[in-house]
């Protein structure tokens, strides 16, 4: 798959890592291009590009932003008619201990409203920079889920597909609305990392009794 990714942070290395190692094709953008190419260099199958010409011909955009930050990301790359955004942004506060956004909205609904016509899927946002550049196996069998919510089902089958090509095990978190229960469990998961100090090899995840 083609793909063009906004970020060259933690989770942007994170996801060209697990990307390329999937065999997809990266396009890398960032605030500060030169990280970008310094991130791009170090895996085969990415390549660093100014926002302006970024899209080519990725089907799906990654966006690996704060949250403030990424609409004008997005909207930097120009038209994104025909492409699928991933949002993966929680709306934290500076202090990790709150949400900018919340209860009857959600920082992917917030993003979809400011690009009208374009699919969003939340998708990612549960995991830790740390899981997502390990991968998803963890002790005694397991592997981290990635929750996925969206309105546009091809949309959604893309971000499941996406997951599973790197070996998370996608989990259907419904439509995009869902994001608002998403984004708060993904603070939790920060709070168990760092205000609980239990570490960042840690993710959540949803039973289900045989």
């Amino acid at each position: 798959m083609n793909i063009t990714l906004i970020g060259a942070g933690n989770m942007g290395a994170a996801f060209v890592k697990q990307l390329t190692q999937a065999g997809h094709q990266v396009r890398v953008t960032a605030r500060h291009l030169e990280k970008a190419q310094a991130l791009a260099a170090a895996h085969a199958g990415a390549t660093a590009v100014a926002a302006d010409q970024a899209l080519g011909d990725s089907r799906v955009v990654i966006v690996a932003t704060p949250y403030a930050d990424a609409v004008p990301a997005l909207k930097s790359l120009g038209p994104l008619d025909g492409r699928i955004v991933i949002d993966i942004t929680n709306p934290l506060t500076a202090d990790f201990m709150g949400l900018t956004v919340g209860h009857d909205t959600s920082a992917a609904e917030e993003i979809a409203k400011a690009l009208p016509g374009v699919p969003v899927v939340k998708a990612f946002n549960t995991l830790l920079a740390q899981v997502l550049a390990e991968g998803p196996a963890f002790a005694h069998g397991q592997t981290a889920p990635v929750f996925y919510a969206g309105d546009d089902e091809a949309a959604r089958q893309t971000a499941r597909a996406l997951a599973e090509s790197m070996g998370f095990e996608p989990v259907d978190a419904g439509g995009l609305k869902n994001a608002r229960y998403l984004e708060p469990l993904a603070g939790l998961n920060i709070y168990f990392a760092y205000g609980a100090g239990h570490g960042t090899q840690i993710a959540p995840t949803w039973i289900r009794r045989a």
